[in-house]
Parts: C-alpha cells; structure tokens; sequence
C-alpha cells in the first residue's frame, strides 16, 4: 500500500471538513441572538437557518455522489471550498432573513461537496478500517465547532458580524483550495484488500439499496436522529439564555455539545469496529433522548452543559457510524451515491421535524422548554428502536 499517499488523503480529509463544521455547528448558535435582535425577528426565523442547511443536504448529497463518480474527489473538494469562503466573507453584509437562508443553503451545499468525496477517499484507501478513519474524519468535523465557537463570539462582539464573516470565510476558501488535490482515491493495485462485502454492493446497483429493508431504516434514523441532534445548535443558547445566562455563558453549552460532538465521532467510530455499528448507534440514541427529557428538569449551568453534551455524543456517533455501516450494509463500489440517498432524510425531513419545528413550538408555546425538549428525545427514543432493527448481511449475500 502507498503509505505516503494515504496518509496524505487521511489529512486532507480531516482538514477541510474543519471551517465547514465550524460554520453549520458553531456560527449559527453564536449568532442567533445577534441575528435576532438586528432583524427584529423570532426564535424560529433564525433556527430555520438551519432547515436551509439541511435542505440543502437533500437536495445536494445523492447529486454529488454521482458526480463524484465522474469528475473525482478532487473537483468537488474546488467546488465545496469555493462555496464555503464566498459564502462566509458575504455573510457579514446580509441585512434580511433571505440572506441568512441563502448562506444557510450554500454551507450545506458546500458540506455535501466535501462531506462525501472526504469519507469516500479514506474508506477507499482503509478498507479494513473504515470505523477509525471515518472516526477521524467526523472528529474534525465536529470538534472544531467546540474550537471555535469562542473565537466567533469574541470576534462578533469586538469587531461586528462583517469581519467575522471575511475572516474566517477567506480563511475557509484558502485551506479547502490547498488542501482539494489531495483528495484523490488510491490506485486499486496498492490499496489493502477488503472482503467482497466491502467491494460490492447489491444487485442492481445503488438503485438496489431502495428495495432494502436496512436501507429505509437507517433513511428514517437519519431524518428523526438528525433533526434532533441538530436542533441543539440554537436550542443550546437559547436555552440558556432563557434560564437567564449570559449570551458568553449560554455558549459554554454550546460548546460542550460541539465537544463531544467532535469526540464522540473518533472514539464511537473506532469502537464500532469492535463492538459493532449497531449497538454503538443504538445505545448512544437512548442515552441522548434522555438527555434531552432531562435537560429542562435540572438546574445550573454544569449540568446544563453535560446534558447538552450527551446530546452531542448521540449526534457524532451518528455521522461517524452511519458511513461504515452503509458501506457494510451496501458495498464501496457506489457508496458516495448510497449514502447520498440516506442523506435525503436529513435534508429533507430532518429540517421539518427538528429546528423548524422546535422553534415554532418555542414560539408557540411561550418558550416551554419541556415540551420542545420532551419532544426530541422521543425523536431519539424512536431511532434507536429503528436502527436497532437494521441487519448486516454477510459478505457472501451481497
């Protein structure tokens, strides 16, 4: 195997998913109240920010798996970076809701652009360790949120929304334009030998997944696991602040749930490879559902932060345990389209059913925590039993 090569890759994966996560997982949060008070609007105008992030994962994800297929990582590594930077530097400017919506669109865009091409190489380079380096991949991708979300809320209040935005978007389109050649597959001939599992996939091609069972579960996981562990993002701060943080304060729940968001993708990925995808995905569900039914019952800002932070756990095993089980599940051959597919349910339906209608249920109910909380920990609760149902095959029935 050309060590050089996929070591390089590995890197590379790891680094441009880092402004990415930083902008879905941390920027939306720290700018909530700010985005609020300058346009004047309610909670759950600005927590559908997020619904157009994940909408757009829908409507990109099965797309780029495609074109991926023709044009190669690398192109899409170009296009993603050059979303993310332009998209970030114009944030600052944006002086209505459609302009955040707009952004909102364009960093799930960008994150299907780099998301897919990035997990693809390094499975494709380790084969036999897909838990670890996708583990890897997603720890990046979710910690760096943890990283610099203190940064975004220093800058925002010091030096306004404007240099936020051109900073670290310029910062984002240089590293990703770097970083975009390396994003390449390993030629067949050096790469380590997986199963036959891992080089197939089922009759008919990626078409075939939709007949499968395991499939529509591990879809419908996606849409309620996703819409809940998403919805922390701004649920976090605005949580706090309702219970009478700070907005500095209300950050450090964020902050906890971009930590182990970031962690959990490491550790849960490498675990499963021993344990197993199932169980891993499962036990982590119930354990963030109550999380979530628990949070609005407790007091003080620790305990605050550890809930939030279990939720954080949940939603990282999520993203790092999905990619290999599909990859198990459905083969590597057509995996950037399968797992498209999947994402359909967190862009489509996990927007709905978590941060749009959370925040019509705050504003609906008058800020009634318990409800809204409640509410997303059955949507947990219901995927754990689901992706608990989900079988791998073995190899030879592939």
């Amino acid at each position: 195997m050309d060590k050089k090569g996929g070591i390089s890759a590995l890197i590379a994966s790891c680094a441009v998913m880092f402004w990415i996560g930083t902008f879905i997982f941390g920027l939306p949060g720290v700018m909530a109240g700010y985005w609020q008070e300058t346009l004047e609007v309610g909670r759950s105008s600005v927590a559908q920010v997020q619904f157009w992030i994940l909408f757009a994962l829908g409507v990109c994800m099965f797309a780029v798996g495609k074109l991926q297929e023709g044009l190669g990582p690398g192109i899409m590594g170009v296009i993603g970076a050059l979303l993310m930077g332009i998209g970030t530097v114009s944030l600052g400017f944006g002086k209505s809701l459609w302009a955040l919506y707009v952004w909102g669109f364009a960093m799930g865009m960008a994150s299907s652009f780099l998301y897919i091409p990035a997990l693809t190489v390094v499975q494709r380079w380790y084969p036999l360790r897909k838990g670890l380096v996708v583990g890897l991949v997603n720890l990046i991708f979710g910690l760096s949120a943890s990283v610099m979300v203190p940064v975004y809320s220093r800058v925002l209040h010091q030096a306004g929304a404007q240099v936020l935005g051109f900073t670290f978007g310029t910062l984002a389109l240089i590293t990703g334009l770097v970083l975009a050649p390396f994003l390449k597959f390993p030629d067949p001939a050096t790469v380590e030998s997986g199963t036959a599992q891992e080089q197939s996939i089922l009759s008919g091609g990626a078409r075939g997944s939709l007949r499968s069972r395991n499939f529509w579960l591990i879809w419908a996981t996606w849409a309620l696991a996703g819409g809940a562990g998403f919805s922390m993002v701004t649920l976090s701060t605005m949580f706090g602040t309702a219970r009478g943080l700070t907005p500095d304060q209300a950050v450090i729940i964020l902050s906890a749930f971009g930590l182990t968001n970031g962690l959990s993708r490491f550790f849960s990925g490498y675990f499963s490879d021993s344990l197993g995808r199932v169980p891993t995905l499962t036990g982590s569900f119930l354990a963030a559902g109550l999380a979530y039914a628990l949070m609005p019952h407790v007091q003080g800002l620790l305990l605050w932060a550890v809930l939030a932070g279990v939720v954080g756990c949940g939603f990282g095993t999520l993203f790092a345990v999905s990619a290999p089980l599909v990859a198990e599940c459905f083969g590597l051959l057509h995996f950037g389209t399968v797992f498209g597919m999947v994402f359909t349910a967190y862009g489509f339906l996990a927007g709905f059913l978590g941060p749009w209608f959370g925040g019509y249920m705050l504003d609906a109910t008058g800020d009634a925590f318990e409800i809204v909380f409640t509410y997303m920990g059955v949507c947990l609760f219901l995927a754990a039993f689901l992706i608990s149902r989900v079988r791998i095959p073995d190899a030879g029935m592939v």
